[in-house]
Formats: C-alpha cells, structure tokens, sequence
C-alpha cells in the first residue's frame, strides 16, 4: 500500500512553534508528528510513504531516512507551497494503481494519527490541548523508554525525579530529564526530553520543550516552553525570556 503525507507550511496562528523545526518535526511527547503518523501506518500494511515538504525538507530527510527503522521505503519531496490533497493525489498518484491506502491515499498532517482527533495548528491552545488529550496513545506498542509509573502519569527511562517530586495527573515526563527537589509537575504538565527542571519549579497546565531549563522556584502555567521563548497558550503572547538561569536552552 502506498501514502502521500502533506507536511503542514506556514501556520500564522503558531508560528513561534515553527522556529526551531518545520512543524511536521516539532516535538510531540518525545516523537514527531510525522513519526507518529508513520508508526501508524505501517501497521495497515503502508510499505510506500511519499512525504511532500515545503518547508526545510532537508531536515525532513535527514530526520527519516530512507524509512528503513519502520520497514517501509520512503521519499520525501521539496515542493514550492503546501498542495492541496486535490492537487497532490493529481501529481503523485497513477489513477490505474490500486495499491493506495483506501480512503487516506493522501493525509494532510494536520492532526495527530487516529479517530476523532482534533486540529492541532488553529490555536496554541489548541495545540496544548491535543497533546495532553493524545498522551495516553503516544507509548505506541513499538516504543519503548516511557511507562505510566500511575494512572495517567508516564515518565521515561533514564529520567531523575529528586525526593519530593509532586506529580498530578495528567502528566507526561520524557525521558532523561532530571526534576529537583520539593517541584510540583502537573496536573496538565508535558516534560518533554532532555529537561532538567530546579528545585521549587512548578509546571502545570503546560509544555516544557526537549532541551530545556527551567531555574529555581520557576512557575510556568498556561505556556509553552521552548528553550529561552516562553508563549503563553490562553492569550497567544510570545516572550524572549532574557535571563538563562530563570528559563533557557540546553541545545549546544
């Protein structure tokens, strides 16, 4: 069976999510949104993926391969613009070829894999909410590394939680990120990997990104961090946060 994956452009509305990584790359409780729809796929008997990419499809192809992790072979494409399914399905599909995944031949990646689940680019808030909703499906039965240590608190192998960690369901730690003393995460706290986050912190209702601090007796509600970036989901702000030791970049 063969997919067609429309890698989502510009989205005005999150467009500080886009900084770092095209959005089909950004994140997501430890996999991409590609990576995600691709472990999905696989499964119903996907054994040919073409990802169409306009926005750096270098780091698109260096991210995946050649497909061979999931045992498919897959190809990515530079494209000038975001194309329509319409207009993909016309350019990359042979309408004499049957082996197309019936009725998603072409997935625009605008939403995390599965039934019901919501627009993840209309909004930060939108965002936020659709990963808390998807945390209990992300441990796909081929990942291994995070483990629901409580119901609905996942926290990943390798990861250090000093004496006096509070955690409130939902919660999702990633793995090797190290939480210090006397810090409340939760509840609605995603930790993605590579955190390490000081005594005292408190992150609830919110999403702390890969490679992150977060300094001493630091509150972070309603936000989404991102190294030094700082947005706040409820009113679409986005702030520089100027000082390393309160919230910064762990990358480099």
């Amino acid at each position: 069976m063969k997919v067609v994956l429309i890698c989502p452009a510009d989205r005005p509305a999150v467009e500080c999510l886009a900084e770092n990584f095209p959005l089909a790359l950004t994140p997501l409780l430890g996999r991409s949104l590609l990576e995600y729809w691709i472990e999905a796929l696989a499964p119903r008997g996907v054994t040919e993926v073409v990802v169409l990419a306009s926005d750096r499809p270098h780091q698109i192809r260096v991210a995946l391969g050649d497909g061979a992790r999931w045992g498919i072979q897959l190809k990515v494409i530079p494209q000038s613009r975001e194309l329509t399914a319409a207009e993909a399905r016309q350019l990359y599909r042979n309408d004499g070829d049957s082996s197309w995944l019936e009725g998603e031949d072409v997935i625009l990646l605008d939403r995390l894999p599965g039934p019901a689940q919501p627009p993840l680019f209309e909004s930060y808030a939108a965002w936020f909410s659709a990963l808390v909703a998807f945390a209990p499906h992300a441990v796909t039965p081929g990942r291994i590394g995070v483990r629901e240590v409580q119901p609905g608190i996942w926290v990943g192998l390798h990861s250090h939680l000093a004496p006096g960690v509070r955690l409130q369901a939902p919660c999702w730690i990633g793995e090797h990120v190290i939480i210090g003393e006397h810090t409340t995460i939760g509840p609605g706290a995603i930790i993605e990997d590579h955190v390490v986050i000081e005594r005292g912190a408190t992150v609830r209702t919110s999403r702390v990104g890969p490679d992150t601090f977060v300094g001493r007796n630091i509150c972070v509600h309603h936000s989404i961090a991102q190294g030094g970036p700082l947005i706040n989901w409820q009113n679409n702000s986005c702030l520089q946060v100027p000082d390393d030791f309160l919230l910064g970049s762990l990358a480099d």
